[in-house]
C-alpha cells in the first residue's frame, strides 16, 4: 500500500484546496492516470497516480484544505480485491442514514414544521468533517440539513443556519409558519427572499486578499490621460494581413500597450521597481504582466524579456498565455514575478476605471475601450477620433506624481506615433 501525497507546488505555495476527485475508492487505476484536482492560490494542480493499482481509501475529501506532505489517499497495489471493503461502507452509511429519521417523531411539533422543507434533500449526505462534528454537538441528523453547495456537500455553514432556523419556530409556536403562505396576515407577509449562498473558491478568496491587502498596504493614486488611437488602427489596418500571413497571429493592440510601457518603464526606472523594506529594488528586466480575465477569476501571467522580443514575439506570448489560462492550464512559472502590469477592461466596455496594483509591483496601466469623440484638431476645426482613456495607479511612496503624469505621457506620445516605437525598443 502506497500512501498520496501532496506534492511540493513551489516557493510561494504552501497548501491547497481538494477541487474534485476524479476516482472513486475501489475503482483501478494505471501509473500516470490522474487521481484529483487540487485548487491551489494561483493555479490548479492534477495529482496522478505513481503507480497501478487499487484506491484503497480517500482521507482528505473535496473541499478540505491540506497542506505540502500530507496524505490525502491511499493506493493499494495489484488491480482487484480494493472494491469489497469501500462497498461495505456506503452500505453501512445509507442504513445508518436511512435510520436517522426515525427519532423525528418525538421532537416538539415546532421542530418537523420547520424542517419539513429540507426534507426534500438526498438521504445519503457528504460533508465535511467540521459539518459533521458541528451536527453531532447539536444533536442535528445530516439528513436534515440544507445544503447550499452546487453539489450537495453540506458545510459547516449550513449546519449553523439549520440550527438557527429550527429554534426559530419555538418563540411563535404554530402560526409563524403558516403566516407565510397567507398574505394578507396582518402586519405584512413573512416571505422569505431566496437566495443562493456559494463559496468563495480557493482562487478567488485569495484575489480577495490580496486586492484588499494591495489597497491597505500601498499609498496608492491614479492618473488619467487619453491617447488617440487613429495611427495605430491606420497601421494595422494597413498591415494586418501581411502580419497575419508572415507571422500566423493577428496583430492586436497589446503589442503596442506593451512596447510602449517598456519604453516608459526604461524612462521612469522607479516604476518599474518595488518597496522591500526601507529599500527600493529597481529591476533592469521588463517582465510585464497581462492581466486575463479566466472562469476562476483574475489572473496576471507573464510575458517574459518584453523589451527583446518583437511584435509577433508578444502577440503571440500573450495568445499563449490567455489560452493556458483559460483553459485552467497554467504553470506557477507564467505565474511568478512580473515588473509591470497592463490590464484591458476595454474588452468587457469599460471606459474608464482605477485599476488595483498587482503588489508587489508599484505600477498598473489601465486601457479602456476605444470610442469615437470629438476631438479639436487646431483652433478651426473638429474631427471624430477613436479615442482611449488609459489610467495609470501608482505607489505614491516611492513614486511622485509629476512622475506618474510624464510616465502616462510618454505612453501616450509613443502609441499615438506607432513608428517610434520601433526606435525606443
Amino acid at each position: 500500500m502506497s500512501e498520496i501525497k501532496v506534492p511540493a507546488m513551489g516557493e510561494s505555495i504552501t497548501e491547497g484546496t481538494v477541487s474534485r476527485w476524479l476516482v472513486k475508492e475501489g475503482e483501478t487505476v494505471n501509473q500516470g492516470d490522474v487521481l484529483l484536482e487540487l485548487e491551489t492560490d494561483k493555479v490548479n494542480i492534477e495529482i496522478s497516480a505513481e503507480e497501478s493499482g487499487v484506491l484503497e481509501k480517500i482521507v482528505r475529501q473535496e473541499g478540505e484544505t491540506v497542506e505540502i506532505g500530507e496524505t490525502i489517499g491511499t493506493l493499494s497495489a495489484g488491480t482487484g480485491g480494493g472494491s469489497g471493503a469501500p462497498a461495505s461502507q456506503p452500505a453501512a452509511t445509507e442504513q445508518k442514514q436511512a435510520a436517522a429519521p426515525a427519532p423525528e417523531a418525538p421532537t416538539p411539533p415546532p421542530a418537523p414544521v420547520a424542517a419539513a422543507p429540507e426534507s426534500s434533500d438526498s438521504s445519503s449526505k457528504t460533508a465535511s468533517p467540521s459539518a459533521r462534528k458541528l451536527a453531532r454537538e447539536r444533536g442535528i441528523e445530516l439528513d436534515q440539513v440544507q445544503s447550499k453547495d452546487p453539489i450537495g456537500r453540506v458545510y459547516q455553514d449550513d449546519v449553523k443556519t439549520h440550527s438557527t432556523q429550527a429554534a426559530a419556530p419555538t418563540a411563535p409556536p404554530a402560526k409563524a409558519p403558516a403566516a407565510a403562505p397567507s398574505a394578507p396576515a396582518a402586519g405584512g407577509s413573512t416571505y422569505t427572499k431566496p437566495v443562493e449562498r456559494q463559496r468563495m473558491s480557493r482562487r478567488r478568496a485569495t484575489i480577495a486578499k490580496r486586492l484588499v491587502e494591495a489597497q491597505q498596504t500601498a499609498a496608492m493614486l491614479t492618473t488619467f490621460n487619453e491617447v488617440d488611437m487613429t495611427a495605430i488602427m491606420d497601421v494595422r489596418k494597413r498591415r494586418k494581413d501581411k502580419f497575419k500571413e508572415k507571422h500566423e497571429i493577428n496583430l492586436g493592440f497589446m503589442s503596442f500597450f506593451t512596447k510602449a510601457v517598456v519604453g516608459a518603464l526604461k524612462k521612469f526606472p522607479t516604476i518599474n521597481a518595488e518597496i522591500d523594506g526601507e529599500d527600493v529594488v529597481l529591476k533592469k528586466y521588463y517582465d510585464i504582466g497581462i492581466a486575463v480575465s479566466a472562469k476562476e477569476g483574475l489572473v496576471v501571467p507573464v510575458v517574459r524579456d518584453a523589451d527583446r522580443l518583437g511584435f509577433a514575439e508578444i502577440e503571440k506570448s500573450i495568445a499563449d498565455l490567455a489560452s493556458k489560462a483559460r483553459s485552467n492550464t497554467l504553470a506557477l512559472s507564467d505565474l511568478q514575478g512580473g515588473t509591470f502590469t497592463i490590464t484591458n477592461g476595454g474588452t468587457f466596455g469599460s471606459l474608464l476605471s482605477t485599476p488595483i496594483l498587482n503588489t508587489p509591483q508599484v505600477g498598473i496601466l489601465g486601457m479602456h475601450k476605444i470610442q469615437l469623440r470629438p476631438v479639436a484638431i487646431d483652433a478651426e476645426r473638429m474631427e471624430n477620433r477613436p479615442m482611449m482613456y488609459i489610467a495609470l495607479s501608482y505607489d505614491h511612496r516611492i513614486i511622485d506624481g509629476s512622475e506618474a503624469v510624464r510616465f502616462l505621457v510618454t505612453v501616450k506620445e509613443l502609441l499615438e506615433d506607432p513608428e517610434s516605437l520601433l526606435i525606443e525598443g
